[in-house]
């Protein structure tokens, strides 16, 4: 199931749709399948060396998790194309522009997008993002030498672009920074164990891991009492603090559908198998206390997507 999972990954990349005021559709794919998924390979993480100097060539449709400089050059007429950047769970991605030559004047650009965007749905959702959509976006021709680098807000950042000259390029510096404080997360493996805190911040931040998992949520604090059960479907949102777990097969968390609640402090493992595409945490704070919720992950196999796909209420994820 991991392997057609991962084929479905892969199929959802090809349809990228990316957005820029008007849809603008991803037509053109270089990218094997095997090298678009090592960039959830924690093996090339370790292979990276510390010292910045890793270079290459940037591909119409590509996925990079390194820090590096990239320079696309245009063989041919290229509509659509989009680079997909991703970082550690506690990092964000700063884009430089180093050198651009593209013709903007006939329709060429070069867009930085804050998060990720698929088939029209963007990672993170406009609800969980603390900037306005048309702040997320930085076109090279629309602000030129005047903004040189942009920095994500969470650990994945997209460039997508359009060049009409063949021979036209640019090149971008990628670096990776520390975020002590992160909130959007969007995880790199099928397995780990992650801590989210909401530090007294009026926001919602959510970890996304696009796998099916077993989760055991170890620890969920708020800074408030309340009389709400451990697991509730309904009557958390009152609270204005809280935990949602979601599910579906999309990356915009306002879209998928909800799992269960949490609203109560408690200390105990509570467990689930989750058959979707994509399975989040979400934490909701109205900044008034600081919350915390730990949890740890794992891919479920083969035996257990089938017993769920055949026998749980989870199954509406293979459905969407």
């Amino acid at each position: 199931m991991e392997r057609t999972f991962r084929q479905q990954l892969f199929l959802l990349l090809l349809c990228v749709s990316v957005l820029r005021a008007e849809l603008r559709h991803v037509e053109s794919n270089e990218i094997s399948k095997d090298e678009l998924f090592s960039l959830f390979n924690p093996e090339l993480r370790r292979e990276t060396p510390d010292v910045f100097r890793y270079r290459r060539p940037l591909r119409c449709l590509d996925m990079v998790a390194v820090e590096g400089q990239f320079t696309f050059t245009a063989e041919s007429l290229q509509l659509s194309c989009a680079a997909f950047f991703m970082a550690e769970p506690s990092e964000v991605i700063g884009v430089e522009f180093d050198r651009v030559d593209i013709d903007c004047s006939v329709g060429d650009f070069v867009t930085v997008f804050d998060g990720w965007v698929m088939k029209g749905e963007k990672f993170p959702s406009s609800q969980d993002h603390p900037l306005p959509l048309h702040e997320r976006y930085v076109d090279y021709c629309d602000s030129g030498s005047e903004r040189k680098s942009v920095r994500s807000s969470q650990n994945v950042a997209m460039v997508f672009f359009r060049i009409h000259t063949p021979g036209s390029s640019f090149t971008l510096t990628v670096r990776k920074h520390v975020n002590p404080v992160p909130c959007n997360v969007l995880s790199q493996s099928a397995e780990g164990s992650y801590t989210m805190v909401s530090p007294q911040q009026h926001r919602n931040c959510s970890f996304s891991i696009v796998y099916p998992v077993a989760i055991d949520i170890s620890e969920f604090s708020l800074g408030h009492r309340n009389n709400f059960p451990k697991r509730s479907l309904v009557g958390c949102a009152e609270t204005g603090d809280y935990v949602q777990l979601l599910g579906g097969n999309g990356i915009d968390t306002s879209k998928l559908l909800p799992i269960t609640d949490l609203c109560i402090s408690f200390t105990g493992p509570t467990h689930m198998k989750i058959g979707c595409e994509n399975t989040v945490v979400r934490m909701v704070s109205s900044g008034n206390f600081v919350s915390r919720v730990s949890f740890s992950y794992r891919l479920l196999n083969n035996q257990e997507l089938q017993t769920i796909k055949l026998n749980n209420v989870e199954d509406f994820c293979f459905d969407n």
